[in-house]
């Protein structure tokens, strides 16, 4: 029997089971931003259509807030049924612990090893040969957002690329508006940190630091320069006093800054806003320096329980997720790339055709979730935090930054 066969088979029997009873399902997540909502109730409308019932259960805040969060209630025995993640090692001691659901067969039945693109999405859901999240979309940080707005009124043509941008900066401001807008989080400064590097230090230099754990790279001259050129972006979002990201995009849509260097999913955002691509607004990626973007992203992990009907049904959620038509009308509202490789996103707008034709050039990089642990990461975080808010010199930051890499695990 062929593998699509088999899926089909497979797909017919959770939802005739499911038809028979259904079931309620929470979900945690933390997309509560207009984008990120209108995405999420994607998901919750084709599980709805099953005859099961999607309770929604949205943390408000970044992944920083609801991770813990989720992760208490996994460890005090109080699990949801399922849960966003970001696929790589944050879940690797719940899985160790037993805590999570095996996906291994749903995996197999569906064919994810064939369909799934990069195979690297799935290669961070599974652990000693089993799999234990779905893939759900491919999230890249490497973007600056540029508003058409904010040029026109300060009679400036838009730029194509970080160099003229930090040239157009002055500008800006003299005409009155903020050349970058960024939130006040690290994890957000840590994305700008990460864009900016990747586009002046070079992708050799950012390979061998994120990847290869070179901590004489990070000391080095080219890292210099990327410190220096964040310094410089610190500077030009001095007076960006929003919290979240979404504000600092808004900020972005109403002309009122210039930038903001931000993942894709900012996308979200401009299209609730029914901004258009090219006329509203300006997408480059790699900071249309150097057009690589990292494979980060979103999953679902599922909780183990003791209830078979609640295991079958999480395993019909998981294959729903990775399902063509789920994947489309998902992602397309998400701003996000579909982890599959076989079907139709020609309605999909500029900047995901970008990111579209970047993936099939191969041109694509790990993500952090992926290349450093969760306690590495957060220590980047605080750094960041540190040096986007204070009088840290760029000197500084580096050797921090260098002693971080190379105690990284």
């Amino acid at each position: 029997m062929s593998k699509v066969m088999k899926a089909l088979l497979v797909g017919t029997a959770m939802t005739a089971a499911s038809t028979a009873n259904a079931v309620e399902l929470e979900v945690t997540h933390w997309w509560t931003s207009g984008g990120e909502a209108a995405a999420v109730s994607k998901f919750a409308e084709a599980w709805n259509a099953t005859g099961n019932t999607w309770v929604d259960g949205a943390i408000a805040g970044s992944g920083g807030t609801a991770r813990p969060i989720i992760i208490s209630r996994i460890l005090g025995g109080d699990p949801m049924a399922a849960t966003q993640l970001n696929h790589g090692r944050q879940a690797e001691e719940l899985i160790e612990a037993g805590l999570l659901l095996d996906l291994t067969d749903v995996a197999e039945a569906g064919g994810w090893a064939d369909i799934v693109n990069p195979s690297s999405l799935l290669d961070a859901c599974t652990l000693d040969g089993k799999i234990f999240c779905v893939p759900v979309n491919i999230h890249s940080a490497q973007w600056i957002w540029l508003s058409h707005d904010a040029y026109q009124k300060a009679g400036l043509d838009v730029p194509t690329d970080w160099y003229e941008f930090v040239e157009t900066a002055d500008d800006l401001q003299a005409a009155g508006t903020l050349p970058l807008a960024m939130g006040q989080q690290g994890w957000q400064q840590n994305i700008a940190f990460g864009a900016i590097t990747l586009a002046v230090a070079g992708q050799e230099a950012w390979n061998a630091v994120n990847i290869d754990k070179n901590a004489d790279v990070a000391r080095g001259p080219e890292y210099t320069a990327a410190f220096e050129a964040v310094a410089a972006a610190r500077a030009f979002a001095a007076e960006s006093n929003v919290q979240d990201w979404n504000q600092a995009t808004n900020m972005v849509i109403t002309g009122t800054a210039g930038a903001q260097i931000m993942g894709d999913w900012a996308q979200g955002e401009f299209s609730v806003a029914e901004q258009v691509e090219g006329e509203d607004y300006s997408c480059l990626p790699g900071l249309g320096l150097n057009p690589v973007l990292d494979t980060g992203g979103d999953a679902f992990y599922f909780p183990v329980n003791d209830d078979p009907e609640i295991t079958a049904a999480q395993k019909e959620l998981a294959a729903l997720l990775i399902s063509p038509e789920v994947q489309v009308s998902f992602n397309l509202a998400k701003g996000s790339l579909p982890v599959r490789g076989d079907i139709d996103m020609s309605s999909a707008n500029g900047c995901m055709q970008k990111g579209l034709g970047i993936l099939a050039d191969g041109g694509v990089l790990p993500s952090a979730d992926i290349t450093f642990s969760q306690d590495t990461q957060l220590q980047l975080e605080d750094l960041q935090a540190q040096f986007w808010a204070g009088d840290m010199t760029a000197a500084e930051a580096q050797a921090r930054y260098a002693d971080i890499i190379e105690a990284a695990d």
